[in-house]
């Protein structure tokens, strides 16, 4: 990342810099500012409704910011490979959770090298199949540590999981009865609908929350812990989790984890449109230079797909500066497609499209993009 920017709106202030200490365009910027606030704001909100966080870090895998949802009472960190729980336990996480199914023979060495190496890490992980209980099973066989497994929950046409009550009372009595696996928890996901707040998909999120605490209390009796997790996951549905968890004195020691995570940095469009977390602010944006104008309401601009991914709605144009520093305020621009056009016209590999209001002079200026649900390459 470039540079930090300290605006607590979102956006920034700074366009304009020393030609010779101004970073190289295009610049993904991190809003200082916002990120603490969401950070804040998020933990608030857990707190207030009685509920712990193990936030999933596949957003910005940064272990700065990891610190930072940790010292705001974060209780541990969900990660999504093998890969990313060697990275979390380098950074020194001593609790992590793989909200996935781990079914290689290498990944479940390494796990369970890993816990045999320091008896007071927390690895756990999702199963949902008898096929994947058999696999962990044989890696496990005589180790040190058992492996400590929660019941995946999915919905049908969605992701992993097991799709029903008694899918997952079986499953539940196969890892109870399998050594060198314990159970201790069931799991779900509630975003895999569409993430909007319609009417049916407010009733199909419900819907699972119900399954998923169903679950739960029905196998609380394979539970081979004295503190059973229940843990769902996802940014956009966090309010209707909340209505449907399990009584804590029905599973006595229950301990209620989500696993939001794109909170963190939220968005200018997925999140900002359905997050239930009133006070969250957009922390992430692109710069970059207009490099051409060649046709009138067209504008091309020095950053590609490699410098705005995303995986859930289209960037879009939070605004148009001159090279100064200083807004157009008669510029407009909206983004199209990659690989057709955006309504930014075109993602290419090292340019993008817009297609701008006719008559718009935009040679030479800046822009700048706010994304929705941003793809972070993952580094160290």
């Amino acid at each position: 990342m470039s540079r930090l920017s300290g605006r607590s709106d979102g956006t920034d202030a700074d366009f304009a810099a020393t030609p010779l200490t101004a970073p190289a365009y295009p610049q993904l910027r991190l809003n200082s500012a916002a990120l603490e606030n969401n950070i804040r704001v998020m933990a608030a909100w857990c707190r207030e409704r009685g509920v712990d966080l193990a936030p999933h870090v596949k957003t910005t895998m940064s272990a700065p910011i990891i610190e930072r949802q940790l010292a705001a009472g974060a209780v541990g960190v969900t990660v999504a490979t093998v890969d990313q729980v060697a990275s979390a336990l380098r950074w020194g996480h001593q609790r992590v959770l793989v909200a996935n199914e781990i079914v290689d023979r290498s990944g479940l060495t390494r796990i369970r090298a890993w816990l045999e190496e320091d008896p007071a890490r927390e690895i756990r992980c999702f199963v949902d199949s008898a096929a994947g209980v058999k696999v962990a099973a044989e890696i496990f066989d005589g180790a040190a540590a058992d492996l400590e497994v929660l019941i995946d929950v999915g919905t049908p046409g969605g992701r992993t999981g097991i799709r029903s009550l008694s899918e997952g009372l079986r499953l539940a009595g196969l890892v109870r009865a399998t050594p060198g696996l314990r159970l201790v928890g069931v799991a779900g996901y509630e975003g895999v609908v569409p993430n909007s707040r319609a009417e049916d998909n407010v009733t199909a999120v419900d819907r699972h929350c119900r399954l998923v605490r169903d679950i739960y209390l029905e196998a609380a009796e394979f539970f081979e812990t004295a503190t059973p997790i229940y843990s769902m996951g996802g940014s956009a549905f966090p309010d209707r989790v909340v209505e449907f968890l399990p009584d804590r004195g029905q599973v006595p020691g229950t301990r209620i984890v989500l696993r939001s995570g794109c909170y963190v940095t939220h968005d200018h469009g997925t999140y900002a449109a359905v997050s239930p977390v009133p006070g969250l602010i957009p922390a992430l944006s692109v710069r970059a230079m207009v490099l051409s104008t060649p046709e009138d309401g067209m504008a091309v601009v020095g950053a590609g797909k490699r410098d705005l991914p995303y995986d859930a709605g289209l960037p879009s144009v939070l605004s148009v500066r001159t090279a100064e520093g200083a807004l157009k305020p008669g510029a407009t621009a909206a983004v199209r497609n990659p690989g057709q056009h955006f309504e930014f016209l075109h993602a290419q590999d090292l340019h993008v499209l817009l297609r701008t209001g006719l008559g718009a002079d935009l040679g030479g200026g800046l822009f700048a993009a706010g994304e929705s649900r941003l793809v972070l390459p993952q580094r160290d």
